[in-house]
């Protein structure tokens, strides 16, 4: 270890860094990386466990570092990479998604893997290089997938029989398009012949039969011992109690307990019911919940008749928080954000719609990603909530601003690992959206009330499966009572939960420590509070755990001096 505990502060955030998106190496490049972008990925134990234990010896290494001795950016360094390093290591160390084979990306190695390739950008000398050996071990990778899922099942940490057919759909989706149309052929589009003809010859001798082999060994080996509809969370496992208390932890970045999580989400049930009767007494001439929620359902002019209806509805959201923005936020030069399609082969197991950050290198702007397929069976209500949650003044705001920051590299770029900041800020923003008057109407803000009850009920519904033993028909027919949107995307709510316990409790915790934030710093400040200077000292460091955000807006509210500067900005100018 370095004598300077800056300098060591530096090199364990390098180490952590180089761990985990060598491990997770797709979402490095859904993150904008492009440096990882060759590695194919190990899903194998070995590799989860070598990984774990790096963690815990850089965890080791950074107890020793005197924090005392930083400066404030330092302190706050230090706070993150401590958690980090912590929630790294429990992930490694219970890989519940090795338990839990699904199509889900961001959970799912092989949904990670049709999600981030297509996302690959050639640019510069060594991107066809980098595509190209990232292509080349992509049959070696899902052979060792299969094998991974295997050696689970042989330890009774079998999948769940819905999860396991959403995986052999996706696959066989894949293999069923031309091999032309395949999306893994992507970046390609932006190299020469010669690349394309090279990645089509791997795909065809190489990925595609490793696919088919995958599927397969899914459906003679996995299916018959899955996990029935019953028993779908993951305390039905061994060691899947103490891994999802794990989860919780690293997905809130708090110490709730899943009993306190469940409770909280049942109290927010209560408190939204007040505005249910507001809002649709004036939109709809309806006061009873139930009543409510069936038009919301069943009223055909509720719904959009075509894709190009989707996108502008998302664009033109966009555009008026843009234009409103300054108001709210202090100043920045930030790259743009695009509407983009989610691939029709996806749909039916993705969620509505999801953020994917700028490119480092400028090489792609930011993109709210949404699904716009079966355009009749989609309600326009649901739709400006979405977009400001992805875009602005949502994910593309706090993310697109993170990677301006004078961060540490191993910083810059958290999204799952920080999941409680980024999704509590994706559902901040849809009720500041509120606050800003970028809503249409009184049918919109009822979307906005149905989200916010979507994600109070992810706390009842996943500590209900992964905790208290809930099956799947409770968790969507507790879901179909408390909400206004489909069945279908309920149903798709659920087993995205499913597969991917804990990371749905940290919409609603995320957001609930912001606003008590908020309100903490509005009490202490009297006149003094600047709800712009605000929101730049929540964004002003990036990706927090909770406790440390808590930390920093403590320290503003007692110096404040009307800037929202925080010790990460490169000119603290810039944020007045």
């Amino acid at each position: 270890m370095p004598h300077d505990p800056g300098k060591a502060l530096t090199e364990l955030g390098e180490r952590y860094f180089t761990t985990q998106h060598s491990y997770d190496p797709y979402n490095a490049t859904l993150l904008g990386l492009t440096e990882f972008d060759s590695l194919a990925g190990d899903p194998s134990s070995a590799a989860g466990v070598a990984a774990a234990d790096e963690f815990a010896a850089i965890g080791a290494e950074l107890e020793q570092v005197d924090v005392d001795t930083l400066d404030e950016a330092g302190r706050v360094d230090h706070g993150v990479l401590t958690a980090l390093v912590r929630g790294a290591g429990d992930d490694a160390r219970h890989s519940l998604w090795a338990a839990n084979a699904s199509a889900k990306g961001y959970v799912s190695r092989q949904g990670l893997v049709f999600q981030a390739v297509p996302a690959m950008t050639i640019a510069g000398a060594d991107g066809a290089a980098r595509y190209e050996q990232r292509l080349a071990g992509l049959g070696a990778f899902f052979a060792a997938l299969g094998e991974r899922y295997a050696e689970e099942a042989a330890r009774g940490r079998v999948p769940t029989a819905r999860g396991v057919a959403h995986a052999v759909d996706q696959l066989e989706g894949y293999l069923a398009l031309d091999l032309d149309d395949d999306a893994l052929l992507a970046p390609t589009a932006t190299a020469g012949p010669a690349v394309r003809d090279r990645a089509r010859e791997v795909l065809r001798n190489s990925v595609r039969p490793a696919m088919a082999a995958l599927a397969e060994r899914m459906r003679t080996e996995l299916a018959p011992v899955a996990r029935s509809d019953d028993r779908v969370g993951v305390r039905f496992i061994p060691g899947g109690a103490e891994g999802y208390a794990a989860a919780v932890a690293r997905n809130t970045t708090t110490s709730l307990s899943p009993e306190e999580i469940h409770r909280i989400g049942l109290d927010v049930l209560d408190e939204l019911a007040p505005r249910w009767t507001e809002i649709g007494r004036r939109a709809l001439g309806e006061t009873d919940f139930p009543a409510i929620a069936g038009r919301l359902r069943t009223d055909p002019a509720l719904r959009f008749r075509t894709s190009e209806e989707i996108v502008a509805v998302a664009e033109q959201a966009l555009q008026r928080a843009q234009a409103a923005e300054s108001a709210w936020f202090p100043a920045r030069d930030l790259p743009p954000c695009v509407i983009e399609e989610i691939n029709p082969i996806d749909a039916r197991n993705t969620a509505m719609a999801y953020y994917r950050p700028p490119a480092v290198d400028g090489s792609r702007p930011g993109a709210h990603v949404l699904l716009a397929t079966q355009p009749e069976e989609r309600f326009r209500f649901e739709y400006e909530a979405l977009s400001f949650h992805e875009s602005v003044p949502g994910h593309h705001l706090q993310l697109a601003t993170a990677q301006q920051l004078d961060l540490p590299r191993y910083r810059r770029y958290l999204d799952v690992e920080a999941c409680s900041f980024n999704e509590g800020w994706g559902l901040y923003a849809e009720q500041l959206a509120e606050e800003m008057g970028l809503y249409s109407g009184d049918v919109a803000l009822l979307g906005m009330l149905s989200f916010a009850a979507l994600r109070a009920c992810r706390l009842v519904v996943d500590t209900g499966m992964h905790f208290l033993g809930w099956s799947r028909e409770q968790a969507v027919d507790f879901m179909w009572q408390h909400t206004a949107t489909t069945r279908e995307n309920i149903q798709n709510e659920v087993d995205r939960y499913i597969c991917w316990p804990g990371q749905a409790l940290a919409y609603q915790i995320g957001k609930r420590e912001i606003v008590r934030l908020r309100e903490r710093a509005r009490a202490e400040l009297g006149d003094r509070f600047d709800l712009s200077a605000f929101h730049g000292v929540v964004l002003g460091s990036g990706a927090l755990p909770l406790p440390v955000l808590d930390q920093n807006i403590a320290r503003w509210t007692a110096g404040v001096d009307g800037t929202g500067a925080g010790p990460h900005e490169k000119e603290a100018s810039a944020w007045t």
